[in-house]
């Protein structure tokens, strides 16, 4: 299944606000949104029957978050969870910390990019530079000590499009980023329940 491109307010109606979008539901869009769920509860209450799995939407709602949020492919996320299995520590932080290890991640929650899509843009486009080496790869797996930085002064800090970076980036000057240490789950840019994701793959894995 290729990425999502159609329109995003269909994604957030179903799944809440995504950061990696660049897309928060503001007052506004929530109004709307609870007006449109209670159109539809009061239209099928009287046709109410039991659900025969009812934890199986609740599963792929959470899985769903993380591939639209991070921008993968359905076999793209498949894999992370075969590389989280594959680990010693917990399977779902395991999964967590490589998806936000990603090279555009890290573009993303820096600052660099409104949406993790304009940070693979930008990755692409080979205006990054990892260790003073151009990489094109958005799905690089960055490690610690790892120093980020852009081939021009083309990108400023202080026109960041987050409020504050997580606390394992820590920054030099206002162009070059440097992954000071391991994340850890309370750094996650996203509100999930990874255990729910594991459970749902643990069938066909």
């Amino acid at each position: 299944m290729s990425r999502y491109r159609g329109p995003k307010i269909r994604i957030l109606e179903r799944l809440g606000s995504l950061p990696g979008l660049g897309i928060t539901l503001n007052q506004k869009i929530l109004a709307k949104l609870a007006k449109k769920n209670r159109k539809k509860e009061n239209k099928y209450e009287k046709r109410k029957k039991k659900k025969k799995n009812e934890s199986f939407p609740i599963r792929l709602k959470e899985k769903q978050k993380l591939r639209y949020h991070y921008g993968l492919t359905e076999k793209n996320l498949m894999n992370y969870v075969r590389k989280a299995r594959q680990k010693k520590n917990s399977t779902g932080e395991m999964l967590l910390k490589l998806l936000e290890m990603r090279l555009d991640n890290i573009i993303f929650r820096y600052g660099y990019a409104p949406t993790i899509p304009a940070a693979r843009q930008l990755i692409t486009h080979g205006h990054i530079l990892l260790n003073g080496k151009t990489n094109n790869i958005p799905s690089y797996q960055c490690k610690v000590n790892d120093i980020i930085s852009f081939k021009k002064e083309l990108f400023k800090k202080k026109d960041s499009f987050v409020a504050s970076a997580p606390p394992y980036l820590q920054n030099g000057t206002s162009s070059v980023v440097k992954i000071e240490q391991e994340i850890s789950r309370k750094d996650v840019g996203l509100d999930v329940n990874e255990l729910l994701v594991i459970e749902y793959y643990s069938r066909s894995l």
